[in-house]
This record gives C-alpha cells, sequence and structure tokens, in this order.
C-alpha cells in the first residue's frame, strides 16, 4: 500500500489540494454568506491541504492497521505543518493568513486543540475512506497519460505560486508603506494640536508681557515727566523770586536793571519748561517704539505658527493621497489574497490591513 511513482504522488497532492480547496471555500462562504475563493493561489488549490494529504499517507505507513496510532500521528503530523506554514508565511509576508486566537487552546494563533482534533479525523478518514477510490482511479491513468496531466498541472502550480508570492510580497510592502505613513499622519495632527495650543499659549504670553511693560513704560513716563515739569517749575519759581529778592535790594537808580533781570529770570524758566517739555516728548516717543517692538514680535510668533500649521497641512494631504493611491490601485492577485483570506490578520500591520480589505469589498460590489 502506498506504493506509488513520483507522479502518482504528485498526482494525490494536486487532488487533495482541489477537494480541500473545495471544503475550505464552502465552509468560508457558508460563514461568510457569501462566495470566497479560499486560499492563497488564485487556482482552485489549497497546497496546506494537499502538503497535509501526502505528509499523512506517509506517517500513516507503519501503522496502518492501528487506527489509534493512525489517528494520533495524524494529528501530530498534520498540527505541526500547520503551525510551521502559519509562522513561516506571517514571518515573510507579515500576514497570518489563519489565526486561531479566537479559539480555545490556541498556540500563537497558528493551532488550535479543535484543529488538531479535527486532524486527527480527517486523517482516518483520508485512509480508510476517501483515499481508496482516488488512488483506484489515479493507478487506472497509464502513465503517459499521468505524466501529461502532472506535467501541465505543474507548470500552472508554479506559475500561480510565482504570482501570489510576488503579490503576497508586494501586499506586505503595501501594508508597511501604509502603516508608516498613518503613523506619520498621527505624528502630524499631534504636532498641529500642540503647535496650535504653544503658539496661541505664546501669543498670550507675549501680549501679557507687553500690556505689562507697556503699563510700566507708561508709569514711568508720566513719573518722569512730571518730576521734570515740577523741577523746571521750582527752578523758574525760584530764579523768580531770586530775581525779585535782588531787585528789590536795589537802589531806584538800577530799576533798569532789575526789570534785566527780571526778563532773564523768565526767558531762563521758560526755556526750562521747554526743556522739560522736550524730554517727557522723547521718552513717551521711546514708550510707543517699544510697545510697536513688544507687538511686532507677538505678530512674528503668531505668523511662524500658523506658516508651521500650513506646512504640516501640506504634508497631511500628500500623505493621504499617496495611501488613497496606494489603496485603490491593487493588482488582481493583491485583490484575490484579501478576499479568499477574510480571517488573515496581522499584529503590525492589522490597520491598514483591515482598510484593505474594505476598499477592496467596496470596489467589487461596485
Amino acid at each position: 500500500m502506498y506504493e506509488y511513482t513520483w507522479y502518482q504522488w504528485l498526482c494525490f497532492f494536486y487532488l487533495y489540494c482541489f477537494f480541500g480547496w473545495i471544503f475550505e471555500s464552502s465552509y468560508v462562504s457558508l460563514k461568510e454568506k457569501r462566495l470566497v475563493n479560499r486560499g492563497f493561489l488564485r487556482l482552485p488549490m489549497l497546497p496546506l491541504y494537499g502538503t497535509g494529504a501526502v505528509m499523512m499517507l506517509w506517517v500513516s505507513l507503519p501503522v496502518q492497521d492501528n487506527l489509534l496510532f493512525v489517528y494520533l500521528s495524524g494529528v501530530a503530523a498534520a498540527t505541526a505543518l500547520e503551525y510551521v506554514t502559519g509562522w513561516g508565511m506571517e514571518r515573510l509576508f507579515k500576514v497570518k493568513y489563519w489565526d486561531y486566537s479566537s479559539q480555545k487552546f490556541n498556540l500563537n494563533g497558528y493551532i488550535c486543540l479543535t484543529s488538531s482534533i479535527a486532524w486527527g479525523f480527517l486523517t482516518l478518514f483520508l485512509t480508510e475512506v476517501i483515499h481508496k477510490p482516488i488512488e483506484h482511479w489515479v493507478l487506472g491513468l497509464s502513465e503517459q497519460t499521468a505524466i501529461i496531466v502532472v506535467s501541465a498541472v505543474t507548470l500552472c502550480f508554479v506559475y500561480d505560486t510565482v504570482q501570489s508570492v510576488q503579490a503576497a510580497l508586494s501586499l506586505a510592502k503595501v501594508l508597511d508603506a501604509m502603516t508608516r505613513m498613518r503613523t506619520e499622519l498621527e505624528d502630524i495632527q499631534v504636532q498641529m494640536a500642540l503647535l496650535r495650543d504653544e503658539t496661541g499659549q505664546r501669543l498670550e504670553d507675549v501680549k501679557e508681557e507687553a500690556a505689562q511693560k507697556l503699563e510700566s513704560v507708561r508709569t514711568e513716563a508720566a513719573t518722569v515727566a512730571g518730576w521734570l515739569v515740577g523741577e523746571a517749575a521750582e527752578r523758574a519759581a525760584s530764579l523768580r523770586d531770586g530775581a525779585v529778592e535782588r531787585a528789590s535790594s536795589l537802589k531806584d537808580g538800577a530799576a533798569e536793571r532789575a526789570a534785566s533781570l527780571r526778563d532773564g529770570a523768565v526767558e531762563q524758566a521758560a526755556f526750562l519748561k521747554d526743556e522739560a517739555l522736550f524730554c517727557a516728548q522723547q521718552f513717551k516717543t521711546g514708550t510707543a517704539k517699544k510697545a510697536m517692538r513688544l507687538k511686532d514680535e507677538a505678530m512674528l510668533c503668531k505668523d511662524t505658527g500658523e506658516e508651521r500649521i500650513r506646512e504640516l497641512s501640506r504634508r497631511v494631504a500628500e500623505l493621504a493621497r499617496k495611501r488613497q493611491h496606494l489603496a485603490l490601485h491593487m493588482d488582481f492577485y493583491r485583490k484575490g489574497i484579501l478576499r479568499g483570506n477574510p480571517t488573515a490578520s496581522s499584529v503590525r500591520f492589522g490597520a491598514a490591513l483591515k482598510e484593505l480589505r474594505q476598499i477592496a469589498e467596496k470596489r467589487k460590489r461596485k
């Protein structure tokens, strides 16, 4: 039993790939309530089932007369294959194409207890029921016919596998790019929010500082101006009093000289008053310039913040366009991978994968 040629083994492999696709597509279509072309390839084949079936046949050879051992060998071999395949595909393509994380007693989402139990019963069903008529049919083919059929199917299988692997790698790059752009968009949005708050706070601080300085300068200017005017008035009064005293001490013959002294005192008092007013005016002018400078600083702070926000907004628009372009320009194989694996998940690219799947479904309905 199970002594076959290489092309007969390949026939079994392809047939079980096809039967596995029928089983998976039917199950997932009923679960999703829509037709699903299940699997990684575009051909109606699931290599995991073909490999698993061939492995089950191989491992059951030494214990084919003991159903318990056949069951246990099928559980062990199929579970190991499922784990290694799931782990390898996620490492290569950054996507978990099946995920048992929601099932009890799962291991990293690649395998679970219920799946392993099912593999054991499937091994029994395969070896005791399914394989016998398939074996009879394959062994009934002539060598030439079997080789021609296997060769043709192999060419299609290899071509489809290469295309699907390239599409899966490309999909991983798209998911990575979309995730990086999404992260950058979120960072920019945070920066813009912080920048708006910071600009508003800085503007308020500058305005408050300008108001305080302006009020301080005005108070100081009023004090200085008052002091200058008072000082000038005191000096003028002193000069007038001195002139009067000196004039009264002079004799009548010196009236002309007294008048001259009074006139000189008046002129000097007027000069002092003008000088005080000029100094006060200069001080006020300086105060106004300081106030304008503070106002200009506030406007510059506001303009700088607004310009930075505009730059970030332009970057946000650019990233949004790039993400939309990546999402909308998916080829036939990438769309097929998304549609054929509705339970696929990714820890790193979960949000991007969900977005691409939604876009693919919308475009399909259109």
